[in-house]
């Protein structure tokens, strides 16, 4: 079986936005036009604290930048993902580690393994849906 895009109710999804404050954007590039700069962007711009997760950097958005999940000292409540599917196991094992309390993954990001990891560990999962959209839409 195929893995497909998981998107909890409207309800779950108003209760995990207003619950993650502290957002790691793991993947988030540099680049303005890419579309993890435009949501953390957009986040940041609605309140939510951003921690960029991206080796290949120093400083996003005025934040520091860590190079994996792992370095980050501070509390995470939720993990959006902009990275390829095949790296998103390993991600969600450092989401649990972290306890994390929710995996996002982006628009065109889906993994049973990593969906299995993140419930396994008590995460809940949003996978294949962009939050902003899915903020935006909400918001009505």
């Amino acid at each position: 079986m195929e893995p497909q895009a998981v998107l909890p109710s409207d309800d779950e999804l108003r209760a995990i936005l207003g619950s993650s404050q502290v957002i790691a954007v793991v993947g988030l590039s540099s680049k303005p036009w890419r579309p993890s700069h435009e949501v953390a962007s957009y986040l940041q711009a609605k309140g939510y604290r951003i921690i960029p997760v991206n080796p290949n950097e120093t400083e996003l958005l005025g934040e520091h930048a860590y190079a994996s999940l792992d370095d980050v000292a501070e509390h995470v409540d939720c993990v959006d993902v902009f990275r390829r599917s095949e790296h998103t196991p390993a991600i969600a094992r450092q989401a649990v580690r972290v306890g994390a309390g929710v995996l996002w993954l982006q628009e065109g990001i889906i993994d049973a393994e990593a969906y299995r990891i993140a419930t396994d560990g008590g995460l809940a999962v949003v996978m294949g849906a962009c939050m902003m959209r899915e903020r935006e839409r909400l918001e009505g």
